[in-house]
């Protein structure tokens, strides 16, 4: 056996528990429990497992300390951590695997919520959208509205239904049915129901998840799945890259999992927030020189969805140093110079991609000769829209914009 096997026994044991308590927990859990040496959960965890605890009880720290440094200072010892639920969905399981390998754990795990309110409802889980907005923004729930969807949402506290229905009547689903969950699996169970434009509950559970059968009105804030969503669902002063434009402009970024896109000279942050609409995982970080555009980024990206849009007030290229390195980088077409431009290249990682647009004869012969001596992909795209022309109808022309894209070897 290896010199070095014992730091690779399990020695930490989570274990997810319900309401009901010990009475949900099978032999193995309720081992676990009794045979720690300390045990980890809050005060309602260690409440429900009380008399199985016969070492040492640690509640949790108020706020919440995510560095977990109370239980990676016991490593080797015996360790159990309670956790409602799945640790592992949306749960301290999560946490605690960033900082001990697996190896070194045996998770007993029991349903989460989410599988308890479907299993009441009656709604098959792989037909339902799931968020957490536990701890974060209710914004989370926008880009999942859209006509017939259901939705289960964990929220943080007895007002996060209220809050949730609040925000659907004022954006045109205020007919979408809510039913509110408390306590599942508890003596306190109670399933409520109601429309979010006559939502009036009092005293809900603080342990409670929120489903949502979505009726949009005709008037509906309805995000889309494609790229290129309408001008009009963004907040802006003209500075904007165009529906159309954008569509192209998310192709050419060609956004994958997990990546982090560079927008410089935001603008409206368009670009951005589509891009981290195209899957939970992607991220972004918008810059730009004007505080009064900057901060409607931010009104833009919490009312399509995406709150978590990173926004840097500056000029570039001074605004980019330190930034985190992108896997892409898109630069609008207002303009721009060598050194923005030269900075954008230098942050990328081989295999990065850049996008940049041009509007002006200045912008667009910078880009023409970066393609001249970098190679990469020159497109010219032109849209024209029908519009009055007296009586009748004629085609009028936007700018062109000429677009380069290319990946860094």
């Amino acid at each position: 056996m290896p010199a070095d096997s014992n730091a690779l026994m399990p020695w930490l044991t989570i274990i997810g528990i319900g309401e009901d308590g010990l009475a949900g927990l099978g032999d193995e859990a309720k081992r676990g429990i009794a045979e720690a040496e300390f045990v980890f959960g809050g005060q309602r965890h260690l409440a429900l497992a009380g008399p199985m605890i016969s070492g040492e009880r640690r509640p949790w720290p108020t706020p919440f300390d995510n560095t977990v440094r109370e239980v990676l200072a016991l490593r080797g010892r015996k360790v159990c951590v309670l956790a409602s639920g799945d640790p592992f969905f949306h749960g301290i399981g999560v946490t605690l695997s960033r900082k001990i390998p697996i190896v070194q754990m045996k998770v007993i795990p029991a349903p989460s919520s989410f599988s308890l309110a479907a299993s009441r409802l009656g709604w098959p889980l792989q037909g339902i959208e799931m968020v957490s907005l536990h701890g974060r923004s209710i914004d989370l729930i926008r880009p999942l509205l859209h006509s017939g969807a259901r939705i289960l949402a964990l929220t943080s506290d007895g007002g996060g239904p209220g809050a949730v229905a609040s925000l659907l009547a004022r954006t045109g689903f205020g007919n979408s049915r809510l039913t509110v969950l408390e306590a599942l699996g508890g003596p306190h169970e109670q399933i409520r129901s109601a429309p979010a434009n006559a939502f009036n509950f009092s005293n809900i559970n603080p342990l409670n998840i929120l489903a949502v059968e979505v009726e949009a009105e005709s008037e509906a804030r309805i995000l889309p799945l494609s790229n290129g969503m309408a001008d009009t669902l963004f907040e802006h002063d003209g500075q904007m890259t165009k529906r159309e434009i954008r569509a192209l402009t998310l192709s050419a970024l060609a956004p994958r999992r997990n990546e982090l896109l560079l927008d410089i000279g935001a603008g409206s942050g368009s670009v951005s927030i589509e891009w981290m609409l195209a899957h939970p995982s992607l991220r972004s970080i918008a810059v730009e020189a004007n505080p009064e555009r900057a901060a409607r980024i931010r009104r833009n990206a919490s009312a399509c969805g995406v709150p978590g849009l990173a926004v840097i007030e500056g000029s570039a290229p001074a605004a980019l140093k330190g930034l985190e390195t992108p896997d892409a980088v898109f630069i609008g077409g207002g303009g721009t110079d060598d050194g923005v431009l030269d900075a954008a290249i230098d942050l990328l990682p081989s295999g990065g991609r850049l996008v940049a647009n041009a509007v002006t004869l200045e912008m667009e012969a910078l880009l023409i000769g970066r393609e001249a001596q970098l190679g990469g992909e020159l497109t010219r795209i032109t849209v024209s829209r029908a519009a009055p022309v007296g009586t009748m109808q004629g085609w009028r022309p936007a700018m062109p914009v000429t677009q380069w894209s290319w990946m860094k070897p």
